[in-house]
């Protein structure tokens, strides 16, 4: 699976202006390049390399990201392939951009908020419960034990987030969330808002699950190898109780 995605992704790279290129493929246990975002006072997640994949455990519905980046990238794609191994309740798979301290792009796909399969984007601030909906509309939960790429890209206040190479939403787009036979939530896809630079990530919420084949490409990328290492310290944040949104 790794040599598919990265000769594809080698492939492609002449396409893309020359575009910086970030590839982690967790061949080793070295993530001193990475960042952990949790909630204040809630607890770590635990983030192995085993078997060259990333395993992910977070033992409860707050969502935990690893990150990577600095505040000054600005246009780029993100993906990431996940596998669930075991959900313990409701939860989430996520993928993140413009993280700038606290704030942050992301979409999620899970049960966790409403209890019924969907997807959600929205912005906004860990610190506090801030947050502005981009978009939610329902979708399957990820198979357990298989293999998903989720990919996010965000360029200038416009965003696409998709699944399996299927386009989820798009800035601009209409959406519609039903639950229980009515449109709960209808509107359009709404824009970034002003949050235009800032690092990359992805996580879990309530999840067992393992990463691979994470790719960020943009023209503020810089290639793997020279990315700085930053430090290991914990971003203490709170998004305060989702189940308030």
């Amino acid at each position: 699976m790794k040599l598919t995605r990265i000769v594809a992704v080698l492939l492609l790279l002449p396409l893309s202006g020359w575009a910086g290129t970030f590839i982690e493929i967790f061949n080793d246990d070295n993530l001193e390049a990475w960042q952990e975002l949790v909630q204040q006072n809630e607890d770590p997640g635990t983030w192995e390399v085993i078997d060259r994949e990333l395993h992910a455990i977070s033992a409860d519905a707050w969502p935990r990201l690893l990150t990577i980046g600095d505040k000054k990238w600005q246009d780029y794609t993100i993906e990431v392939d996940v596998k669930p191994l075991e959900k313990h309740g409701r939860a989430s798979i996520v993928i993140a951009a413009r993280i700038k301290g606290t704030w942050l792009v992301f979409c999620e796909i899970g049960d966790r908020l409403f209890g019924t399969p969907n997807v959600i984007c929205r912005t906004g601030d860990f610190h506090t419960n801030r947050s502005e909906l981009l978009y939610i509309g329902n979708y399957p939960l990820l198979k357990l034990n298989d293999w998903s790429t989720l990919k996010l890209s965000v360029k200038g206040e416009t965003f696409i987030f998709s699944i399996n190479d299927e386009k989820i939403t798009e800035t601009g787009g209409p959406f519609a969330f039903v639950l229980a036979g009515r449109a709960l939530f209808e509107g359009k896809v709404g824009r970034l808002d002003g949050l235009l630079t800032g690092g990359a990530g992805f996580g879990v919420a309530n999840y067992n699950a393992n990463f691979d084949n994470v790719i960020i490409t943009g023209e503020d990328i810089p290639d793997k190898g020279t990315l700085p290492v930053v430090s290991r310290g914990k971003l203490a944040t709170t998004w305060g109780n989702l189940k308030q949104f």
